[in-house]
């Protein structure tokens, strides 16, 4: 009996072992609580995206595998969510990892501030082309692993921090694209590894000496206020740009001053003068000073006027220049093969022969690899004819950077509209009380410009007259700025009005819905068909669709195709609008067709042209919708919910039938502009 009692206890006791084994077999592997717990609370601070697999209470992120989450044995050492449409902010939560070493949650539109603290074991951290806004904060001197920082194309204020003593690993720095000010710390002369450093497009001032000594590779300063001589070690940097600033500024030299035992002749001082002679000695080099001082003010004042009237001079060279080729009309030949120069083939369409057009033409050179504008010489172009243009650029308001820093509360957040394809806008307000919006061109992102072709660009666009156009009524050009200035148009985008939460998308009828979509049709009939030479719009899309105070759309970003940047053809593909031929590098007027069709498609189901957010069948909308374009019942029930049945099934249908042709596979087999203005018009 006393034997079997024992057996049972043995075994009860090799049970329990077995049991615990099985423990910790099952353990393994577990993610760090620490880690569930940041990563449950970055999801709930992100507004709980459609992440796969992603909760925000408990899980297991490593076992399950969530989406964009790296893990090495039981730890999260990386989340990549780059470009997945995701909003929210990003709370206090991140400082709890315990080992993560990466973070991307770049091209997303994330707000709210930076967070005070991150994991001191992070080393790259990507939080660009979000809409994070407030400081940077001074904590990120605590990050002494960091190797990769980006905060480019945010809404960044306030002053760069004096915090990089310990960041002796970074190596690439970008802080471009925001409205950061102030001059730069002292403390970035400790990062003995930087290689990149991108500050471009903000309003940083003051001189680069902090940065001589660095061991960049790349350095990017443009458009920014820095002043005073360059140092010649940054002149070596094989990529260094700096376009934009007012380098070399002239600034009046203090006078030398002298050891007591010294003169300003160089010879030694008296060693017994009397007491009482000295004030008489010390108001002889006051004079001797005053003299001297206003002397160089003399010179630097004949200078600057020298400088002044030589500029003026060269403007008005320019703009009669640009009064010969304004009355000319500007266009680009279309390519029709991938393999030529695709900025050929996304400019404005000719459609005279080659033969014609070599000669009739003649080329102007934009800085390569930029557009390439062909002007029609007129060889019977009158003096009175030249004066008369000369006076329509004249009559086309200038700006200075000062009365628009003025203006815009110097580009504050406040009047901030939004980051376009080519720069950033901002809302201006003169002392009129008159409301205006300023394009910056960002020469980071779209094709540089010398002087002489902005005001070519100034002088086009100036000529674009419509109802259904944004009235450019100005431009800056001054210390390498290119700023255009656009009337104001208060009720935002078509974009907004159909995508946001506000009232303004809910009480967008049938019919108003009709009127809108033939504004832009009109719009793009008037590029296409009336101007004297076809104009490509190149970049239509809901988001460059204004509304005025009556709701009467105003279509923006005409004529600017020339400064499109690279990513141009890309970018459109992405965001849902680019017809087919798009991918093989080409687009034309009836590429704008095809585009003009997925607005309707907007306007039509109330969706997105591309939303990653629904299920992957129905990301794009054009590919969503056309199976179902001519089944009425399936149309019925991919009509805006807003709409709440209101409208007539007829016209519903010969909605879908306008917009059938216009998203056609093949551009040729795509209707003209003017014969969808006709078809729109027998829908009112």
């Amino acid at each position: 009996m006393t034997g079997d009692v024992k057996c049972n206890k043995y075994i009860e006791i090799f049970m329990w072992l077995i049991a615990a084994v099985c423990l910790l077999c099952n353990s393994h592997g577990l993610t760090d609580p620490r880690d569930v717990s940041a990563i449950n609370d970055l999801y709930t601070a992100l507004g709980q995206p459609p992440l796969t697999r992603w909760v925000s209470l408990g899980g297991d992120p490593c076992i399950e595998a969530w989406q964009g989450v790296q893990c090495v044995n039981s730890n999260i050492t990386g989340i990549l969510l780059s470009g997945l449409n995701l909003g929210g902010e990003l709370g206090e939560s991140l400082q709890k990892f315990a080992s993560i070493i990466q973070i991307d949650l770049s091209n997303n539109h994330i707000g709210g501030s930076i967070p005070f603290n991150f994991p001191i074991t992070i080393r790259t951290l990507f939080l660009s082309g979000n809409q994070l806004t407030g400081n940077i904060p001074n904590t990120i001197s605590l990050l002494g692993q960091l190797t990769d920082l980006s905060f480019t194309m945010n809404q960044l204020t306030g002053e760069i921090p004096d915090s990089f003593q310990q960041l002796r690993s970074l190596i690439n720095l970008d802080l471009s694209g925001n409205n950061l000010t102030g001059q730069l710390p002292p403390s970035l002369a400790n990062l003995s590894a930087l290689a990149i450093l991108h500050l471009q497009n903000n309003q940083l001032i003051g001189k680069l000496d902090v940065l001589q000594d660095l061991p960049l590779i790349d350095l990017n300063v443009e458009n920014n206020l820095f002043y005073g001589p360059i140092p010649p070690k940054l002149l070596n940097i094989s990529n260094f740009r700096r376009g934009g600033n007012p380098f070399n500024t002239t600034i009046i030299p203090l006078p030398p001053s002298f050891p007591p035992s010294i003169s300003p002749s160089g010879a030694p001082a008296p060693t017994n003068t009397v007491p009482t002679e000295r004030p008489k000695i010390l108001s002889n080099k006051r004079f001797m000073w005053l003299v001297i001082g206003g002397i160089l003010a003399f010179v630097v004042f004949s200078s600057g006027l020298c400088l002044f009237i030589c500029r003026y001079v060269r403007q008005r060279q320019l703009a009669d220049k640009l009064g010969k080729l304004s009355d000319s009309s500007v266009f680009t030949d279309y390519g029709q093969s991938p393999k030529e120069n695709r900025y050929l083939r996304m400019a404005s369409i000719s459609m005279r022969k080659e033969e014609e057009v070599k000669d009739n033409h003649s080329i102007i050179d934009f800085p390569p690899p930029a557009l390439l504008l062909q002007v029609k010489q007129n060889p019977d172009l009158s003096s009175t004819k030249n004066k008369a243009t000369t006076k329509t650029l004249d009559s086309t308001r200038t700006f200075t950077i000062a009365s628009l820093q003025q203006y815009t509360d110097s580009f504050s957040q406040e009047n901030f509209l939004g980051q376009g394809l080519i720069g950033s806008v901002y809302r201006a307000q003169l002392s009129t009380l008159e409301l205006l919006a300023v394009k910056k061109l960002d020469t980071r992102i779209c094709r540089p410009l010398s002087d002489e072709n902005f005001l070519e660009l100034v002088s086009v666009g100036s000529k674009l007259r419509h109802e259904n156009l944004a009235e450019l009524v100005g431009y800056c050009l001054e210390h390498g700025q290119q700023l255009l200035v656009y009337k104001y148009y208060q009720n935002g985008t078509l974009h907004e009005a159909l995508h946001s939460d506000e009232c303004i998308g809910k009480k967008l009828s049938w019919n108003t819905r009709i009127r809108l979509a033939l504004g832009a049709a009109r719009a793009l009939e008037y590029l296409h068909e009336v101007c004297e030479q076809p104009i490509v719009h190149g970049n239509f899309k809901s988001s460059n669709i204004l509304l005025d105070d009556d709701m009467t759309v105003r279509v923006s970003d005409c004529g600017l195709a020339p400064v499109s940047p690279d990513e141009y053809l890309k970018l459109l593909m992405n965001d849902g609008y680019g017809a087919p031929e798009v991918e093989l590098g080409v687009y034309n007027c009836k590429s704008d067709v095809y585009s003009f069709g997925i607005i309707l498609l907007e306007l039509l189901t109330g969706r997105k042209s591309c939303d990653r957010s629904r299920p992957r069948g129905e990301h794009f909308l054009v590919r969503w919708v056309i199976p179902q374009l001519h089944d009425i019942d399936a149309l019925s029930e991919m009509v805006d919910p807003s709409l709440n049945g209101v409208y007539p099934t007829k016209s519903l249908s010969r909605f879908a039938d306008i917009i059938s042709l216009c998203v056609q596979p093949e551009p040729e087999f795509r209707p003209l502009m003017s014969e969808i203005v006709v078809n729109l018009l027998h829908m009112l």
